[in-house]
């Protein structure tokens, strides 16, 4: 099958899946029963784009496809993931002090707008910049910048990352901080034609980031609440309209408890909750998100279900409050089910993403999901797309990651809303099969994902209340096929969903 079409060797692999025949499991669709609207799916330029958006034209548009375009090729075939928004890592200048950054690798070194004289040199960021704008010719229309560490020259050590675990933006900087956010804003609207939407001026602030291996800094709960009223009444006076995003926690418990940091932990309450000291949940430049990322939560299965319903009952208290997951790759050993090191561009860490962009939707109702980098140059599982560890140029190469990720992004676009989707079956104790589904922004269609980590073929009898579902067209990511389009059944026929896949259902409402 080595020379045929992707989308004709998915056809083949279902054909022969459903003559082991399998017994069908039925899937219940009910639009009426709604829960979270979908805002985006999104992934980061850190750090990667800064030297690959100075590679040769044709190679960094060629992942600039993958990651950004709606467009469809030969046979219906997307040609990339359509990812939503996109994230800008606004540097702390890094990069500009070279070694004595004290930051080893120049991979994790970034750039600052910011000079030693105090002026702003827009020039500066330009691989990132030029991600930025394919993003925006290829139809993306939300925009994130986010701030590992304020500017050098506004920190307590003058270098990008932590001292002994303190909080390194220096007191007597916080407005000025806040001024340099907003004129990154209106200086990068001016150059591209761009506004941010939203601004995180915190990342992780549980973590000490004191070993030099990235920029980074803690903050106090207190302290974030500080740089985030400098930093409102930035936008405000400038009347910028984007929006403040918090708290990128670093991982989900630290939004629902104090665990083990008792000044960075309780983030919801302390922020959102009426009366906390620490509220902000009233000033007019504050979105209504809390953003936290999925790490350490993923497993083993059980326990990553129960935090996430934890979760999306704690964010239900507060009235008008919703959650964004907004940042994850596949760190750690994760109980002994996979393991973080070692790049791998097949489909075990692609089902494992999947199952995670599952749980996170499904069970945490995250209205948005954005992974970490999507450009690595790392013997790591933390890239949708991976190249050479050259600067100028070298060989890039997309992952089943990229395109289980587009299994989701591609289709259920912003305004979507998730809605009920029972399987009467329920999923083995591995969690082999696993179903969400969407109602379009126009709610003309219906978008069912399906995530079958089990090595037979899954035969789904798909309804719509009582009546039989059939989706127009079928889209698999597997072994052997990247977001391949396949043929719908025929009539009243079960759904084939291939074993190791992630399939995803587009078909009309009614």
């Amino acid at each position: 099958m080595k020379n045929l079409p992707s989308y004709l060797v998915a056809t083949l692999l279902l054909t022969a899946a459903a003559a082991r025949g399998q017994a069908p499991v039925t899937v219940t669709l009910d639009p009426t029963k709604t829960y979270q609207t979908i805002d985006n799916f999104s992934a980061s330029d850190a750090w990667s784009c800064q030297f690959v958006g100075q590679w040769p034209e044709a190679k960094k548009n060629a992942m600039a496809d993958w990651l950004f375009s709606t467009e469809v090729g030969p046979g219906g075939q997307p040609k990339g993931i359509g990812l939503s928004m996109w994230r800008f890592n606004i540097g702390a200048g890094s990069a500009q002090q070279g070694e004595q950054s004290g930051i080893k690798d120049e991979w994790r070194r970034a750039e600052s707008f910011l000079t030693s004289a105090n002026t702003y040199d827009w020039t500066k960021q330009a691989g990132q910049m030029w991600f930025l704008k394919a993003a925006q010719q290829r139809g993306v229309r939300q925009f994130l910048g986010f701030l590992y560490s304020p500017p050098v020259q506004y920190t307590v050590n003058g270098k990008a990352y932590a001292t002994d675990a303190h909080t390194n933006l220096a007191p007597e900087h916080y407005a000025d901080a806040a001024a340099y956010m907003a004129n990154v804003v209106a200086g990068v609207q001016q150059v591209t034609g761009i506004t941010f939407d939203y601004l995180s001026p915190v990342n992780e602030p549980q973590w000490d980031w004191s070993d030099g291996g990235q920029e980074g800094t803690p903050f106090r709960n207190a302290e974030i609440a500080g740089l985030t009223k400098a930093l409102n009444a930035q936008l405000v006076q400038q009347r910028l309209p984007t929006k403040i995003l918090l708290a990128e926690a670093g991982k989900l418990n630290y939004l629902l408890a104090t665990e083990d940091k008792p000044e960075r932990g309780n983030q919801i309450d302390a922020f959102f909750k009426p009366g906390s000291p620490t509220y902000v949940g009233d000033l007019p430049r504050v979105v209504p998100i809390i953003a936290g990322h999925s790490y350490f939560t993923t497993s083993p299965y059980p326990q990553a279900v129960a935090v996430r319903q934890q979760l999306a009952e704690k964010v239900l208290q507060v009235p008008g409050l919703r959650y964004w997951q907004s940042e994850y790759c596949i760190l750690g050993d994760n109980a002994g089910e996979i393991n973080g090191s070692k790049r791998d561009l097949g489909m075990a860490p692609a089902l494992y993403l999947a199952r995670t962009i599952h749980t996170d939707l499904a069970i945490a109702n995250a209205a948005a999901w954005q992974w970490w980098v999507a450009i690595s140059p790392y013997e790591y599982k933390d890239g949708l797309i991976y190249i050479d560890r050259n600067k100028t140029d070298g060989k890039y190469y997309d992952s089943k990651m990229l395109w289980a990720l587009g299994n989701y992004s591609r289709f259920v676009r912003p305004g979507a809303v998730r809605v009920a989707a029972d399987v009467a079956t329920k999923p083995t104790p591995e969690q082999q099969l696993l179903v969400s589904a969407y109602r379009d922004a126009a709610g003309k269609q219906l978008v069912v994902v399906v995530v079958n980590s089990g090595k037979d073929v899954a035969a789904l009898n798909v309804q719509l209340g009582r009546k039989f579902w059939r989706p127009q067209r079928a889209y698999v990511t597997s072994a052997t096929a990247n977001l391949a389009p396949t043929p719908a059944p025929r009539a009243r026929q079960p759904v084939q969903v291939a074993p190791q896949s992630i399939t995803t259902l587009v078909g009309n409402f009614r």
